[in-house]
């Protein structure tokens, strides 16, 4: 008999085959990274329950649990399952729940480990869920009893699932922190009131294959696979916050074009309040990058970038006035303000001045990229409560030869009188509390694309921070943004708080 079937085979044949036996049917359901001895006597346990044990496993794509997980593929935890003798059925579920697969089975029991007897201590917060879903279709959820074993811990520690460096680094952080602490805040960040200002950014990504070089010019030559459309700058980081809040309000100015209206109310109206100005004189900011594709890998190169930022960026006076006198009026009604400075017109003294002197929380991004290279240093502010930037923004905030990263942070934490963390990429980051400076490793070196890594560490530090986490724990949970936004593409899609919370968890299973 073959184990090993897909869910609607057992729906249509297998299910009505066990219904007129009159065999009961009990459901397993996990990732089943590297099976152990905990999930044998969990799937011995299942079995002892009913007649036939039938055990889904989350196909790769759906795991959350950080870059590089899960270990095995799809194909060899689903055959090593099958080859125990306690289970009948092995299927694979393809979504981020179990939903499907209980629908498709309605089994008479559905097994958790006991870790999962209370509902509170579920990361996913899912097991009620799943509970009532069960219940819907006449079934009952039930427990196993035994010791709890990890194969996250295995593979993080037995099998270099992670680096030494990360290992080592992760061992000293539990010793002052628990994921209790990091779930606390995050339960906080979820009543928080959060107002995003900055420049709405259109990420137009076009894909190609690229040739060779052109045979008469100095250039590729590339043919074009197909085109997409992500909303960045501000849209995206309050993208990520409205994961974590469902108290996000973004504010800014765009051009007076319908369908790009029409898109933003229509794609993140249902979980953010849009509060726009629209300029009639300028058009909504646009950055056209040009892609190939690793053939070995899903990693991108950026072969060629244009975009439509006028050299005169000011906007109308009238337009412009209704936009700050708006800011003005709300600005105080707001627990943070993350004031994202893309260096495009939008930011001007007067708001500068505005959001320092009336914001609760601040929260600063001050960007260079190559339209203002020099000319937004994050030196023109004074005060933040937090902020980040990269090495490059702290290099122009202090252009000297002979003062190292530590000494540059140092003195812009005094400037700015407040926290903040300094991302090095592929080096990881640093956060800086009364001068004194914690360092965090890379926790991927797995990478899809760079361009959305920065904001999605700020969104996911700056926010914990807001509700009262520690530079140390800010910095451990921008990293985790960090790597998540360095593993989709462009600004694709949000990083979420699930997500997030998931990795952290991982990464503490040392």
């Amino acid at each position: 008999m073959d184990k090993i079937v897909s869910k609607e085979v057992f729906q249509e044949k297998i299910k009505k085959e066990l219904n007129d036996e009159g065999k009961t049917i009990a459901l397993c359901h996990g990732v089943f990274d590297l099976l152990h001895p905990g999930h044998i006597i969990h799937l011995e346990q299942a079995k002892e329950m009913a007649d036939v044990l039938v055990v889904s496993v989350t196909a790769a794509k759906y795991v959350r649990k950080g870059p590089g997980r899960p270990y095995f593929d799809d194909e060899m935890r689903m055959k090593v399952l099958a080859a125990l003798e306690c289970v009948d059925y092995v299927m694979l579920s393809e979504g981020y729940t179990v939903d499907d697969i209980i629908e498709s089975i309605e089994p008479d029991i559905y097994v958790k480990g006991e870790e999962y007897a209370k509902a509170e201590d579920d990361i996913t917060g899912k097991i009620i869920e799943e509970k009532a879903l069960v219940e819907k279709h006449g079934g009952r959820i039930g427990f196993t009893t035994g010791q709890v074993f990890s194969s996250t811990k295995l593979i993080n520690i037995a099998m270099a699932g992670l680096s030494d460096e990360v290992r080592l680094f992760m061992e000293d952080f539990k010793t002052r922190h628990t994921m209790k602490e990091i779930r606390d805040y995050a339960d906080r960040i979820s009543n928080l009131k959060v107002l995003v200002v900055g420049d709405v950014i259109i990420d137009k990504y076009t894909y190609c294959n690229v040739q060779g070089m052109m045979s008469k010019d100095m250039g590729y030559s590339a043919r074009l696979s197909h085109t997409e459309e992500y909303f960045g700058g501000s849209a995206a980081i309050a993208r990520h916050l409205a994961t974590f809040t469902n108290h996000v309000t973004l504010m800014s100015m765009i051009g007076n074009e319908e369908e790009i209206r029409l898109r933003l109310f229509d794609e993140l109206a249902d979980k953010i309040r849009l509060k726009l100005t629209y300029s009639k004189k300028l058009s909504t900011i646009v950055k056209h990058r040009y892609l190939t594709r690793n053939e070995k890998r899903e990693e991108y190169k950026k072969i060629f970038a244009i975009n439509n930022i006028p050299d005169d960026i000011r906007y109308e006076a009238d337009v412009y006035a209704e936009f700050k006198r708006e800011l003005k009026e709300k600005i105080r009604d707001f627990d943070a303000v993350f004031l994202c400075d893309f260096g495009h017109g939008l930011i001007d003294r007067e708001i500068i001045n505005l959001v320092q002197e009336n914001a609760k929380y601040l929260i600063l991004n001050c960007q260079t990229n190559s339209t203002n290279k020099g000319l937004n240093v994050i030196t023109k502010y004074n005060r933040a409560d937090v902020f980040t930037l990269d090495q490059q923004e702290l290099k122009l905030a202090f252009p000297e030869f002979s003062m190292d990263e530590r000494t540059s942070l140092k003195k812009l934490a005094c400037h700015l009188k407040g926290n903040g963390w300094l991302t090095r990429g592929s080096k990881g980051a640093y956060g800086i509390h009364v001068q004194e400076i914690h360092e965090c490793p890379a926790f991927t070196l797995s990478v899809k694309d760079t361009i959305g890594a920065g904001d999605a560490f700020f969104a996911t530090a700056g926010i914990f921070a807001a509700a009262g986490a520690s530079v140390e724990v800010g910095t451990f949970m921008g990293n985790i943004g960090g790597a998540l936004g360095a593993n989709i593409v462009g600004n694709k899609e949000a990083v979420e708080k699930i997500n997030a919370l998931k990795y952290a968890s991982t990464l503490m299973n040392v």
